[in-house]
C-alpha cells in the first residue's frame, strides 16, 4: 500500500511536469478560463489514475513488486 502511494505522488509530479509544456489556450474558447482550468485538472488526475494503476498492474502481472 505504501508503494502505491509513492507511486502516486511520483506519477503527480510527473504528470504536472509535462502538462506543464502544454499551451492548452488555444484549443478554448475565450473568456473560458475556468472551464479551461476545470479541464485540465481533471484531466491530470485522469492521466495520474491510469498511469499508477498500469504500472501497478504491470508489476503485479510481472510479480516484481
Amino acid at each position: 500500500m505504501l508503494g502505491k502511494f509513492l507511486l502516486y505522488i511520483l506519477i503527480t509530479l510527473l504528470v504536472v511536469w509535462a502538462m506543464d509544456s502544454v499551451n492548452i489556450n488555444k484549443i478554448f474558447k475565450k473568456n473560458k478560463v475556468i472551464q479551461a482550468k476545470v479541464f485540465y485538472f481533471l484531466l491530470g488526475i485522469s492521466m495520474v489514475y491510469l498511469i499508477t494503476n498500469f504500472i501497478m498492474d504491470l508489476f503485479e502481472v510481472s510479480k516484481i513488486f
